[in-house]
C-alpha cells in the first residue's frame, strides 16, 4: 500500500482548441480582432489622458492606470492562445502555466485596488464636493 504515484506534470494540453481548419481560422481572426481592439482601445485612452492637459484630474489618472492594467491583463494569456491555435501540439509547460496564473492573479489584485481608489475618488467627489480638490490633491501626504 506504500506505492504512491510519483509522476510529475510537465505540460498541459489545450483540448478546447479545435482541430478543424475552418474553426481554427475563425478562432484566430476572432481572437486577433478582439485582442487588437483591446490593445488599441486601451492605448488610445492612455494617450488621450497623458497628452491632453485638461484631463489631469485624479479620475483620469486612475482611468489611464486602469487601461495600463488592462493592457497587461489581456497580454498575459491572449498571445499564447493565438500562437497555439495553428500549432499541432497545443501545449503549455507547467512553469508557463504557473507564470500565467501568477500574472493573472497579481494584475487582477492590482486592478481591484485601483477600482477601490476610483470608488473612493467618486465618493469624495459626491459626498464632499467642496473638499474634493483638497482631499484628492497630489501634494497631500
Amino acid at each position: 500500500m506504500d506505492e504512491a504515484n510519483h509522476s510529475v506534470v510537465s505540460e498541459f494540453v489545450f483540448l478546447g482548441l479545435s482541430n478543424s481548419w475552418a474553426t481554427q481560422i475563425f478562432l484566430f481572426f476572432f481572437s486577433c480582432v478582439f485582442y487588437v481592439a483591446t490593445l488599441m482601445g486601451n492605448l488610445l485612452i492612455v494617450l488621450a489622458v497623458t497628452s491632453d492637459p485638461h484631463l489631469q484630474s485624479p479620475m483620469y489618472f486612475l482611468l489611464a492606470n486602469l487601461s495600463i492594467i488592462d493592457l497587461i491583463f489581456c497580454s498575459s494569456t491572449a498571445p499564447k492562445m493565438i500562437y497555439d491555435i495553428f500549432r499541432k501540439h497545443k501545449t503549455i509547460s507547467f512553469g508557463g502555466c504557473v507564470v500565467q496564473i501568477f500574472f493573472i492573479h497579481a494584475v487582477g489584485g492590482t486592478e481591484m485596488v485601483l477600482l477601490i481608489a476610483m470608488a473612493f475618488d467618486r465618493y469624495v467627489a459626491i459626498c464632499k464636493p467642496l473638499h474634493y480638490l483638497t482631499i484628492m490633491s497630489p501634494w497631500r501626504g
